[in-house]
């Protein structure tokens, strides 16, 4: 089997290029990226790939002639690829357009004119907008951002396919925990390199507002068990915990006790978002709660400052 990643040097992509890549099932693993990030952690370090089982392709996706050479023989494709800024991600919301959404097209568009047999495309929780009650797949999307909205038309081109394969959309909580190609402005993340350098920590609001997460390995857990899934084609919630962000901070400084932690602009209503786990998706994911502190304690392990241990 040939698999292809669209963002295969990211942060999920990294993961999950590495777990493929020992599957015996799997012949070869095409990392199709442009770079744009300036990410070049996956090609440095001590965890190498299986001898000559993983390529490089660096590609746009809106470069449809290099997308649709780089299928050829291609079996399952993952669709990560997406601009994603911070904060609130409305940054350049014409670039989220083009590649978020037209980005996506094309990757459709290229699949449908290959033989490959499998798409799952990672699209995020983002398409919700804010929300003070739990949300989940059979919630009306209502995107609060350009990123959201980009990645809910991307959707569209995805259902679409699903009339013709198999096609799965993954919309994906905040992302945390250890990579070497791991995202800093994902805020708990952040918050954890902060502690680990002994910054301090800002928090924007009364911490009350919560957030949807998935540790790296879930996220990578579930992605695998696409490969070869017999579930329906279908949209997914990929999320396992809801967490307030002074549960986020209080969490961190369990695991770094001299962190000082200052609040900011408490009066101020902030976005947020609860999503329910998909227990469509409970084979492949850990569901239980109590071990977000232990993730942490494990992710403070791979920091190289020894701050106050």
């Amino acid at each position: 089997m040939r698999v292809l990643i669209t963002g295969g040097a990211g942060y999920i992509g990294t993961e999950l290029a590495y777990r493929l890549a020992e599957r015996p099932d799997v012949t070869q693993v095409i990392i199709y990226d442009n770079l744009s990030r300036g990410n070049y952690n996956l090609f440095i370090g001590v965890r190498k790939f299986p001898r000559d089982k993983v390529t490089f392709i660096n590609g746009d996706l809106l470069d449809s002639r290099k997308l649709r050479k780089s299928l050829s023989g291609v079996d399952v494709v993952y669709h990560f690829a997406a601009k994603v800024t911070k904060p609130f991600s409305d940054h350049n919301p014409h670039l989220l357009e083009q590649v978020n959404h037209w980005g996506t097209a094309e990757v459709v568009y290229a699949v449908e004119e290959s033989d490959v047999s499998r798409l799952i495309y990672a699209s995020s929780s983002a398409i919700y907008g804010s929300s003070d009650q739990e949300v989940g797949v059979g919630t009306p999307p209502e995107p609060s951002t350009y990123y959201g909205i980009s990645k809910l038309r991307g959707e569209e081109h995805v259902v679409r396919l699903q009339q013709k394969m198999p096609a799965y959309i993954l919309r994906t909580a905040n992302v945390y925990g250890y990579s070497k190609s791991m995202r800093f402005e994902a805020r708990l993340n952040r918050f954890m390199f902060e502690a680990a350098s002994g910054q301090r920590i800002t928090v924007n609001g009364a911490g009350t507002q919560a957030r949807a997460y998935i540790h790296i390995d879930d996220t990578t857990d579930c992605l695998e068990a696409m490969l070869a899934t017999d579930l329906k084609p279908d949209i997914y919630d990929l999320t396992t915990r809801n967490l307030t962000i002074q549960e986020v901070v209080d969490g961190v400084k369990t695991v770094f006790p001299e962190t000082e932690i200052l609040f900011v602009d408490q009066h101020v209503k902030l976005w947020e978002l609860r999503v329910k786990p998909d227990a469509r998706l409970s084979g492949c994911l850990r569901l239980d709660e109590g071990t977000f502190l232990e993730e942490i304690k494990e992710f403070k392990k791979q920091f190289t400052l020894d701050f106050h241990d």
